[in-house]
C-alpha cells in the first residue's frame, strides 16, 4: 500500500507504541519504529493526544505506569521531535462546538470528535487508531481509518 498524504496517529497508537503493553503493542511499536527510521513521511498528531498520553501513561497499572519524568521524556524525544503537532484553530472552535451539538455528540465523545476534526484539518489522509469506531465520522471526508495492525501490515512494517 503506497502512503497517500499525511498520516495522523491517535493516542492509542502513541501509548501502545511507546509502552510495552503486551503482544497487542507490536503493531503500534512497528509503526513508531518506522517513524523513528523516517520511513513514513509526514506524521501528525494532536496536542490533545500528547496530553492524553501523559495523563494515561502516568496512571496505568503499576507494572506499566510511567513516572511524569519518563512520560515527558518520551513525549519530547519520540513524539514532539518527530511528529507534527496540531490543535483546533481558534477560528474553528465555535463552529466545531455547534456542529457537535447538531450531531448530538455528548459526554467524552467530544474529545474524539475534536481529535477527528484536528486530523481532518491537518490534511491527514489516513488516521491510525486502535479505537477505529471513534473516528468513523472521517469516512465522509474520504479519510481512511486503520488500526495499527492494518496500517503496519499494509506498509509491510510487520
Amino acid at each position: 500500500m503506497a502512503l497517500v498524504g499525511p498520516v495522523f496517529f491517535d493516542t492509542s497508537i502513541l501509548l501502545a507504541g511507546l509502552i510495552e503493553l503486551g503482544p497487542g503493542s507490536e503493531p503500534a511499536q512497528a509503526v513508531l519504529d518506522a517513524v523513528a527510521e523516517r520511513q513514513l513521511g509526514r506524521v501528525h498528531t494532536a496536542w490533545h493526544c500528547c496530553l492524553e498520553f501523559y495523563a494515561v501513561s502516568t496512571r496505568l497499572a503499576v507494572e506499566f505506569r510511567l513516572t511524569p519524568d519518563d512520560a515527558l521524556r518520551l513525549l519530547e524525544e519520540e513524539v514532539i521531535s518527530r511528529l507534527e503537532i496540531y490543535q483546533l484553530p481558534e477560528d474553528d472552535r465555535a463552529h466545531f462546538l455547534r456542529a457537535a451539538c447538531q450531531e448530538r455528540i455528548a459526554g467524552g465523545r467530544i474529545y474524539d470528535a475534536q481529535i477527528a476534526e484536528i486530523a481532518r484539518l491537518s490534511g491527514a489522509r489516513i488516521v491510525v487508531s486502535d479505537n477505529r469506531r471513534h473516528f468513523s465520522s472521517l469516512f465522509r471526508h474520504m479519510i481512511q481509518v486503520l488500526s495499527a495492525l492494518e496500517f503496519a501490515k499494509g506498509h509491510r512494517l510487520l
